[in-house]
């Protein structure tokens, strides 16, 4: 087990499925009081059925939906002291050929949802004197990628913002870092695979001949890290990106 998860409030946005499913299951076997968070009413009441959480679902791009899900999560867990910003909204299509509502509406969930969340959950911890925050970014954020100009736009954006408030809070006592997975085998990578004309397990091969290890991520290996960067000996970590993607890049 890891020293500091037992007991404490967490909420995980986007974990009705994939990566934040893996990880919401992770911090409820470590002991954590889990909010579960998707945009799908359904999707979030499944997850938190399973492991014993509270679902509150909304749109992390609305501050006014984010502020009321925080009370709510307040009166009934109590505050949250670890958060897991996974939320995220992607398309893929070249540059020039992106309409102006997906580009939009993937700055307003991946960027700006974000950053409400940090605004409305951090000052509560620094208070407390205590709190982690972990925002999912992506290896593309560092990277770029043909096709995904908005979405790699965003994630960037992410780990600048991060990079920024865990230089304000670490101070009081809260960790702030972002993880950059590489590519994931989850659903999100439908996306991809329709992009290249290919079925998910084409597309699964493709990218697994790219990454040193010989496969690409699993949402397991992304959940684990970030609860090692939720756990109390994690205030050592200030503003980092950790990357975990088999090698694939080496930040």
């Amino acid at each position: 087990m890891l020293d500091g998860i037992a007991g404490r409030v967490a909420l995980v946005t986007g974990s009705g499925q994939g990566i934040g499913r893996a990880t919401a299951e992770r911090l409820a076997a470590e002991g954590a009081h889990v909010c579960v968070n998707d945009i799908d009413a359904e999707r979030a009441d499944a997850v938190a059925r399973a492991i014993g959480g509270l679902a509150l679902p909304f749109d992390a791009s609305d501050a006014s939906a984010v502020r009321e899900a925080l009370i709510r999560c307040e009166r009934d867990r109590g505050v949250v002291e670890l958060l897991v910003a996974n939320h995220a909204h992607m398309t893929m299509a070249p540059f020039l050929a992106q309409n102006e509502a997906d580009l939009a509406r993937t700055l307003e969930v991946n960027l700006l949802g974000t950053a409400w969340l940090l605004q409305l959950c951090v000052p509560a911890m620094a208070k407390r004197g205590y709190g982690r925050v972990v925002a999912i970014a992506s290896e593309w954020g560092v990277t770029g990628w043909p096709n995904a100009s908005a979405y790699a736009a965003s994630k960037g954006a992410i780990i600048a913002l991060i990079k920024s408030a865990a230089r304000e809070f670490a101070a009081s006592g809260v960790a702030i870092n972002a993880v950059a997975p590489g590519v994931t085998d989850t659903a999100q990578l439908d996306v991809d695979a329709a992009d290249a004309g290919l079925t998910h397990e084409q597309m699964v091969e493709a990218y697994s001949r790219d990454v040193p290890i010989g496969r690409i991520g699993r949402a397991s290996d992304v959940a684990a890290t970030v609860a090692f960067l939720l756990s109390t000996p994690a205030i050592a970590f200030v503003g980092h990106v950790v990357a975990p993607n088999g090698g694939s890049t080496r930040l």
